[in-house]
């Protein structure tokens, strides 16, 4: 899976599942249970022990499911991650280093960002989207809404407190995908090895983000003075 086929499976979905729990097999349990759902993506985050080799093991195994690597920060992390086949990066901060690194690799990188410098700069640097975290802090669909209007050329990641109240505003706002961890995967539902629940909760956040297209395609069809929009962000900067 390449570079532009990463950046467009992300469009596509508009989910990014990203896993953070205690253990290596309450991981693997989490990423198997969403994979084998309508969510063929994971993000296994750099504080779940034994990360890498999870995000070996997933990339051998289910060759069809897209792998990335969360919470990454630092050039050492990132090429030990790209090196174990991850097939994007991301962190809760941007650290120009990483996004330049990752961006030479030709991996997808999304920084984070929260304030519009750091949202610009992150862009220019090489991000291939910018995260926005944590962003129901910083007023949620609100403040999506507010930079996707000032910069609608830049491909926003909303994360960090995304939940199943707020997932379809967020689409509406403008959200090119969302960044969603607990109420996509709950505590309980690992503990209890609930993989049916947590299939459920995937389709449902599917379901908003269906939901948000076919809300927002009549308004794109009334605009008739707005560029062409296919669907599908490019990894190519302008």
């Amino acid at each position: 899976m390449d570079k532009a086929e990463v950046c467009a499976l992300i469009t596509e979905l508009a989910i990014i599942p990203a896993i953070r729990v205690s253990s290596a097999e309450d991981a693997h349990f989490a990423a198997e249970a969403i994979t084998k759902g309508c969510l063929p993506i994971v993000e296994i985050t750099m504080t779940v022990p034994g990360a890498m080799d999870l995000i070996s093991h997933l990339i051998r195994f289910h060759p069809k499911v897209m792998v990335g690597a969360g919470t990454v920060l630092d050039i050492e992390t990132a090429r030990r991650c790209i090196g174990a086949g991850a097939h994007f990066i991301t962190a809760p901060g941007f650290d120009r280093e990483i996004v330049e690194f990752t961006a030479k690799q030709n991996v997808a990188v999304l920084p984070g960002a929260q304030t519009p410098t750091e949202v610009l700069t992150a862009w220019r640097a090489g991000g291939d989207f910018v995260k926005v975290f944590p962003c129901a802090l910083v007023g949620g669909e609100k403040y999506i809404k507010a930079l996707k209007t000032a910069m609608p050329q830049i491909p926003l990641i909303a994360a960090g407190g995304v939940t199943q109240q707020t997932a379809l505003g967020l689409m509406l706002a403008g959200a090119t995908a969302m960044g969603v961890g607990t109420d996509l995967i709950p505590v309980e539902a690992i503990e209890r090895r609930q993989a049916a629940r947590i299939r459920e909760l995937a389709l449902r956040f599917a379901g908003y983000v269906t939901e948000a297209r076919a809300r927002m395609q009549p308004v794109k069809n009334k605009s008739s003075a707005s560029a062409k929009f296919t669907g599908t962000q490019s990894c190519e900067k302008p």
